[in-house]
């Protein structure tokens, strides 16, 4: 069993910047993801990180405003958001897969069996 607590939403005006922060219990191996969705919405990921290498995955609506990074001694990692845009507005939920051995971490649901609770981001034009 992994815990996750994420951290850091709110609101923002358009072109502003938040950073979302996840501790887990453990993050060592495995692929950590965060992750969007608005409600009567299909989730949808937004990135992802390799914690092994650091390799980072983006989809292409956050790509070159969106960064994911992580600290490995504080089992942590952060989404940090410029330039946002209101359609960045959503619930953000990180997640983290229960093993590793990953050669690319994926921006869909299923193979993420831990999640967060969840943090609002809400950007307003």
């Amino acid at each position: 069993q992994v815990e996750l607590v994420e951290s850091g939403g709110g609101s923002e005006q358009a072109g502003g910047s938040l950073r979302l922060s996840c501790s887990a219990s453990r993050i060592s191996g495995r692929c950590m993801g965060w992750f969007r969705q608005l409600p009567g919405r299909e989730r949808e990921g937004v990135a992802a990180i390799r914690s092994d290498d650091g390799r980072a995955y983006y989809d292409d609506s956050v790509k070159g405003r969106f960064t994911v990074s992580q600290d490995n001694a504080k089992n942590t990692v952060y989404l940090q958001m410029n330039n946002l845009k209101p359609e960045d507005t959503s619930m953000y939920y990180c997640a983290v897969t229960a093993a590793g051995g990953w050669s690319f971490c994926p921006l869909i649901s299923p193979p993420y069996n831990y999640w967060g609770q969840g943090t609002q981001v809400t950007v307003s034009s």
